[in-house]
């Protein structure tokens, strides 16, 4: 097995020279550290770099699948398919809006949401996800709030009976975790009946922590000091997990998820 790298320095050159290995007819270059170009497309390595830290003794195989996945995608993304078919499997994902530090805007089908997040869509394959891009949605003709109203009714059939886990703390306050590890966990807070789900546990009004991809944490309004514990840990999280979201509070209420803590005060 090779030797795992090290620094982010050590790991963006690894992935380079792996890339150029098993993808020779491809145009490869290391532009910065953790950032590659295949054939010209972005290919930011931060998520995969936290990922393999979590599991350094698989770290080769792991780069090998993400790689395959990203160019299989892409070449689909390249096909014209039809948007009935397509209709189906279009889910949402919520995404930090400091994507746009490395995408064209214009060019990522989305809309913005709160808490300086936006909803990007997906196409949900067997194996792997496609991003929807803004030429994608102008040849389906559809516009991106049509896009989300679809995601979101698909989020909803996709998996009706989540498991929640209800926890009650020693200071008195209650969680929820949804953890079902299909790359939707934090997309659920765009659930219709996510309020009503909630609340006779968690009360009529509470916050949901979503740092990352794949973690959700719902959580009653107080006790202060649990709420305060839960959001520390969230904010670690933003900093630790791959695909990272948002490191403060979402807050949930009747009418729907209103954004922060702090905005909402």
């Amino acid at each position: 097995m090779s030797q795992f790298p090290d620094t982010p320095e050590q790991f963006s050159t690894a992935v380079y020279d792996l890339v150029r290995r098993r993808h020779g007819s491809r145009t490869v270059e290391l532009v910065a550290t953790l950032v590659l170009t295949i054939d010209g497309r972005h290919l930011g390595l931060e998520n995969l770099w936290r990922t393999v830290q979590r599991s350094p003794e698989t770290w080769l195989e792991t780069v090998e699948h993400h790689i395959d996945r990203v160019l299989e995608g892409d070449q689909m993304s390249t096909l014209d398919i039809p948007f009935t078919v397509a209709k189906s499997r279009i889910m949402p994902r919520i995404q930090p809006g400091n994507i746009f530090q490395t995408l064209e805007r214009e060019h990522v089908a989305h809309v913005q949401w709160v808490n300086d997040t936006v909803i990007v869509f997906v196409m949900d394959m067997p194996h792997y996800t496609v991003s929807i891009s803004t030429e994608q949605m102008i040849r389906w003709g559809v516009t991106a709030d049509e896009l989300e109203d679809i995601a979101r009714a698909n989020l909803d059939r996709y998996a009706p009976n989540l498991d929640v886990q209800v926890v009650r703390s020693n200071e008195g306050g209650r969680a929820a975790i949804i953890s079902m590890h299909d790359g939707y966990d934090a997309a659920r807070l765009l659930l219709g009946d996510l309020h009503s789900r909630l609340s006779a546990q968690l009360g009529k009004t509470f916050y949901v922590a979503a740092p990352a991809r794949d973690m959700f944490l719902a959580m009653t309004g107080d006790p202060e000091p649990f709420v305060e514990r839960l959001r520390a840990r969230a904010e670690q999280e933003y900093h630790r997990l791959p695909y990272p979201i948002c490191a403060d509070l979402f807050l949930v209420t009747t009418d729907g998820v209103a954004g922060t803590k702090l905005e909402a005060a």
